[in-house]
């Protein structure tokens, strides 16, 4: 009886894979043939078509920077809600989110010795302000995380500069985030760290920075790449360098955002979703067009061109631009708690979150089943040059509902150029290319759609 048992589980496993191997293999026999002549229609449309690079300009010349917490932000969200109700989408709301609110004052840098001479500065996000009357100390200048300890003994009552050289964001983020707490354990009263990025034009680079339980708080903020190594150059001749720190930098009571939402509603199975967006906040600086408003304009823009051309996919795209990305996640965290019991019907979850520069394919995170059907729709790319695929499709906002089982994508683009722009001042409008913008709008159209409309769903 138990033999009995086992070996009908084990012919049900076998007939699952084999079932899964043939959908396979019918999605890649079918799909370029299936769906060449709509991709191509798609590109085309998407072309020569200005009202997403219309809006965006829109977005970002009336609305300007959009930190969780602001007017700004949330009049930019009522502004989408309009305009998609104007599109005739599906289904669309703003689902409230109680977000974090941090704000930025006043805020100074003065060198004051060997000479004096005002530094471009920004605050990291997060980070409390200085005493009403500042802080006035020595500075100390170390280039990594071995320098400091190095350099430990004469860290206390001094002011430290990480003058840390670009690697990748990755690798060099974590003085940003992490040197409030280690500057503090060698008793420092306030941090300063190279702005993370490869280029600069007197430009500083905020976002979020973080502080420990137990460890004593201090003021956190960004020199320009340019003014760092000059500290560090004066440092190195052993000059006494005097700095004063001035932050009126303040965190308040959560206040209430929304996240975003408007659909395609599904002709054979709505209550199947594959969601495609971007986080709609920026930081409190330049105009957030690169970080994130192209990603959300161009997944919004995909669902009204799917809209306009007559398109009814099989099953909902869902147009989801999250709120609260930069500092602190609460829209991604809100967005999988409402649709917690919901996750086994997300199909795949595509993100667009690294710039809106030429697009190069995507990045991909899912079974080797899924992966395989998804090669095969990157081919529908290859008018365009963004057919690559690659592993890693976890990007911030859907990184979460990949944990709770959800294939993720995420667009890649060009990065040449995004941190020369990102979390500064310079990140505006005008760094956006119409070619390449309404380029990353086909290649998340095509994805989207074509996912969308497949026979069966992406297998798990």
């Amino acid at each position: 009886m138990i033999r009995h048992i086992l070996l009908n589980k084990s012919t049900i496993k076998v007939r699952r894979i084999l079932t899964i191997l043939l959908i396979s293999l019918n999605f890649g026999n079918n799909i370029e043939e299936e769906y060449r002549d709509i991709s191509l229609q798609i590109i085309s449309n998407t072309s020569m078509d200005s009202t997403a690079y219309k809006r965006l300009a829109y977005l970002c010349d009336t609305f300007g920077p959009r930190l969780s917490g602001s007017k700004n932000l949330e009049n930019a969200i009522d502004w989408v809600l309009d305009e998609m109700k104007s599109d005739e989408l599906d289904n669309v709301r703003g689902e409230k989110v109680s977000v974090p609110t941090w704000i930025r004052g006043q805020e100074s840098v003065t060198l004051l010795q060997p000479f004096k001479k005002e530094l471009s500065m920004l605050g990291l996000g997060g980070s409390i302000s200085t005493p009403r009357s500042g802080i006035t100390a020595e500075l100390v200048v170390v280039n990594d995380w071995d320098d400091l300890e190095a350099h430990s003994e004469e860290v206390e009552n001094k002011i430290l500069l990480y003058n840390a050289p670009f690697e990748t964001y990755g690798q060099t983020v974590g003085y940003r985030y992490f040197g409030a707490v280690n500057a503090a354990k060698h008793g420092a009263v306030a941090s300063l760290i190279r702005s993370i990025g490869p280029w600069s034009m007197n430009t500083p680079h905020t976002g979020v920075m973080t502080y420990e339980d137990g460890v004593k708080k201090i003021p956190h903020a960004a020199l320009t790449m340019e003014d760092a190594m000059m500290l560090g150059r004066l440092y190195d001749r052993g000059q006494k360098i005097i700095i004063k720190l001035d932050m009126d930098a303040r965190t308040v009571s959560n206040r209430w955002s929304r996240n975003v939402i408007g659909e395609i509603k599904g002709s054979t199975h709505p209550e199947q979703v594959v969601v495609v967006g971007g986080h709609i906040d920026s930081w409190d600086v330049g105009q957030g067009a690169h970080d994130d408003a192209g990603g959300c304009i161009a997944a919004w823009e995909a669902l009204r061109l799917i809209k306009t051309m007559g398109l009814q996919p099989k099953r909902t795209i869902r147009c989801v631009m999250w709120t609260n990305e930069e500092n602190g996640l609460e829209g991604s965290i809100a967005y999988k708690n409402m649709y917690q019991n919901e996750l086994d019907n997300h199909i795949i979850a595509i993100e667009s979150d690294g710039g809106v520069f030429a697009p190069e394919g995507f990045g991909f995170t899912g079974s080797d089943q899924s992966r395989k059907i998804v090669e095969k729709i990157h081919q529908l790319l290859k008018p365009i040059g963004s057919n690559k695929i690659s592993k890693g499709g976890r990007a911030a906002d859907v990184a979460l509902l990949n944990d709770e089982g959800v294939p993720v994508m995420s667009l890649k683009v060009n990065s040449d150029k995004y941190f020369w722009y990102h979390h500064t001042d310079a990140d505006t409008f005008d760094k956006i290319d119409f070619n390449e913008f309404n380029r990353c709008i086909a290649t998340m159209a095509i994805m989207s759609y074509v996912i969308a409309d497949l026979e069966e769903p992406l297998p798990r």
